[in-house]
């Protein structure tokens, strides 16, 4: 294992780092004085400035105008956009286009791809499921039509897979053009259909996250998705949810960063006594401390976007670095989080300060695809299959 990055994946997080260096994190209203979504729409000016930086098709292939980059590039440029609380699905986007090109069909790469990495075509993932704590791919049903039995008027539509279904907390439910959707067929196989946003026996029900953003919650009621849109591959979501569960640890570790610098910053200005609190050596060890979790969040994070970018083997599957990096993330950026508002004292709290934003994006991504429990459950499982030594 290398953890050198290579020149194009340095470049992408500079070119990351170009396009987002002029976001304000407190560029809509704040969560905590807004009772409904502190926006209608994801930042769609920036996602414009992204896809002339060729950085919505960071994992296509050149054949689909992509940089042909792999998921260590995505997740340093995650980084760099969680530093700013970026608003776009750029994670939810990057991922179901990936999906689609390693396990679409033709028909279905040769019409989609191209566009999602021109910023054409936008793309997000239902996987939290019914409830956010159980499995995404068993909270909707999918039967296939026989062959031929088509609606009258219709034509090539045999085949199709009718969805039946709740998926809860979809970001960007209302503003993506198509969702992908998992769901669990009747012999227990998993599949992706991809959704179009208003298509018929579709609804979707606001929710509000914790950072002030609208999700949507999902229901499918005799939902008949084209053959060509869905995906049957085995394996295509376990891949799928190692991605984004992989994506939301670099989201992770980008806002951890900028949390403990702005502390840093802080407590170099802050006086007591007539010394900067950072001097304090309780300040000082409780700041020492964070920087551990960042550093350990960090390597497990490279570690993961590095099984699944080589496809190398190790003593686990992929899912058990994947495991490990969640259980970090989710543990660290609370943990960071937390000593930051301590440290802040009643200065974090206020709302003309955005401290208060990164708390609450990082409660978010703390249990976004589940919470460090859920993921040591899963390590565990694994260590059952497959014992060490």
């Amino acid at each position: 294992m290398d953890f050198t990055f290579t020149e194009e994946q340095q470049a992408a997080a500079e070119a990351a780092r170009g396009v987002l260096a002029g976001v304000a994190p407190d560029a809509v209203p704040s969560p905590a004085l807004t009772r409904g979504p502190v926006a209608d729409d994801f930042d769609r000016a920036l996602w414009a400035t992204l896809a002339d930086a060729d950085l919505l098709g960071l994992l296509l292939a050149e054949e689909y105008d992509g940089a042909g980059l792999d998921a260590v590039a995505l997740c340093l440029v995650l980084r760099e956009s969680a530093k700013v609380l970026a608003r776009v699905p750029l994670l939810e986007a990057s991922a179901a286009a990936a999906a689609v090109q390693a396990y679409g069909g033709p028909e279905l790469k040769s019409a989609l791809l191209a566009r999602v990495g021109r910023g054409e075509v936008v793309l997000t993932v239902a996987a939290h499921g019914r409830t956010g704590h159980d499995a995404a791919e068993l909270a909707v049903t999918a039967r296939q039509e026989e062959r031929g039995a088509a609606r009258p008027g219709e034509a090539g539509s045999g085949g199709a897979w009718v969805l039946d279904g709740v998926q809860t907390a979809v970001p960007w439910a209302y503003d993506a053009d198509f969702v992908l959707v998992p769901a669990r067929t009747g012999d227990g196989r998993s599949l992706l259909a991809l959704v179009p946003r208003g298509h018929e026996g579709t609804a979707l029900a606001e929710q509000i996250s914790t950072t002030g953003e609208r999700l949507g919650e999902l229901r499918l009621e005799s939902a008949r998705i084209p053959a060509r849109d869905v995906i049957t591959a085995d394996g295509a979501w376990e891949w799928l949810r190692g991605l984004l569960a992989t994506g939301t640890c670099a989201l992770a570790l980008g806002l951890g960063e900028r949390v403990l610098r702005m502390t840093s910053d802080y407590t170099g200005r802050r006086e007591q006594f007539g010394h900067p609190i950072a001097s304090f050596q309780a300040v000082a060890v409780q700041a020492a401390d964070r920087y551990i979790d960042l550093r350990a969040m960090e390597v497990t994070l490279w570690q993961a976007a590095w099984r699944i970018a080589s496809g190398a083997q190790g003593a686990l599957p992929a899912a058990g670095d994947i495991a490990v990096a969640k259980i970090w993330a989710s543990e660290g950026v609370r943990r960071i989080v937390q000593t930051a508002q301590h440290l802040h004292g009643g200065f974090g709290a206020d709302v003309d300060y955005p401290l208060h934003r990164y708390h609450a994006w990082a409660k978010h991504l703390e249990l976004s695809l589940g919470p460090a429990a859920a993921h040591e459950e899963t390590l565990g499982d694994l260590l059952a299959a497959h014992p060490l030594g």
